[in-house]
């Protein structure tokens, strides 16, 4: 690390997760705190509160500056060709961090990522020091410095933003993308009391119509499932509230490209959507005729049904 940082300086795209905090302390061990800078997108209404408040509060205790720089614009120009956390980093989240940012930049790329996966060490000026570790080796560095990374609650290892729950394109910020920000904000506080590993509402349907489909692991009993439901129809932006309460079956309008590359639709079910959903999906995939949409549109949703399985 300070071999490669010519000016003996170091920023650090800070998330908040264990990654970026892994990073930011080995950079302040290797260079000194003074000159270590961490460097947050603050994706505005598609952050989540309780993040910002762990980012703020890990950088004070890791004693490092910290600055946030805004994404939210550029974030919802990628999603109105249809959802892609790939390309939503690529030209939202990137470039967002290196704009004033003179040398090089650490991410927390590693073994559970593409770029990890490649090895590459620096790419456009952003360098991977935990290209080669794996996800546990991660947790277990963290715990052998005695650093606890507090987690936002919405699910069991990847946390990220809200607007990874729009599952279609946005057309209309104000409608689309308010309904995502404020129906998993809402869903968290109705949670305070209730212990869970996996939390979030997606937000599908046609471009007319917000659905909102809650996903809660372990399901709670009806009351609090109710209760969140009435919570949810007060947000006039949705207009339909469904639990998932089973596996159920995920109708997905798709890119020709993404339709006929069984590949690609297999990473969508499996890399993308199956591990925040509460429960086992399938898939009826049909080709999109729509030539705005480059990914794909999570159209309907509904429970399979014969079922046994559940909710661990």
């Amino acid at each position: 690390m300070r071999d490669l940082t010519e000016s003996g300086r170091l920023t650090v795209a800070f998330s908040g997760g264990l990654d970026s905090t892994l990073v930011a302390v080995l950079a302040s061990r290797a260079l000194g705190r003074e000159r270590v800078k961490l460097v947050n997108v603050c994706f505005g209404p598609y952050s989540y509160s309780r993040g910002l408040e762990i980012v703020a509060s890990l950088a004070d205790k890791m004693r490092l500056r910290l600055e946030f720089t805004p994404g939210y614009e550029a974030q919802e120009r990628v999603w109105k060709d249809g959802p892609s956390c790939n390309r939503c980093t690529r030209l939202a989240k990137l470039p967002a961090i290196r704009s004033g940012v003179l040398g090089l930049v650490a991410t927390g790329a590693n073994q559970s990522d593409t770029w990890g996966k490649t090895g590459i060490v620096i790419k456009d000026g952003f360098y991977a020091p935990l290209r080669k570790w794996t996800k546990k080796q991660i947790e277990n560095a963290l715990s052998y410095l005695g650093i606890e990374v507090p987690k936002i609650g919405e699910a069991p290892v990847r946390e990220g933003c809200k607007l990874k729950h729009l599952l279609k394109i946005m057309a209309n910020p104000a409608y689309h993308g308010y309904s995502v920000a404020i129906a998993n904000e809402v869903l968290l506080d109705q949670l305070e009391d209730f212990t869970h590993t996996l939390a979030n509402v997606k937000v599908i349907g046609p471009l007319s119509r917000n659905i909102a489909i809650i996903n809660v692991c372990p399901l709670p009993p009806i009351e609090i499932r109710e209760r969140i439901k009435s919570s949810l129809l007060e947000i006039d932006v949705i207009d339909e509230v469904r639990w998932v309460e089973g596996p159920s079956v995920l109708k997905i309008s798709a890119n020709p490209g993404l339709y006929n590359s069984r590949e690609a639709r297999r990473w969508v079910l499996n890399g993308r959507l199956a591990p925040e959903f509460a429960f086992p999906i399938e898939v009826e995939w049909v080709k999109s005729r729509n030539n705005r949409l480059e990914t794909f549109q999570v159209v309907d949703c509904w429970r399979l049904k014969d079922d046994s399985a559940h909710c661990d």
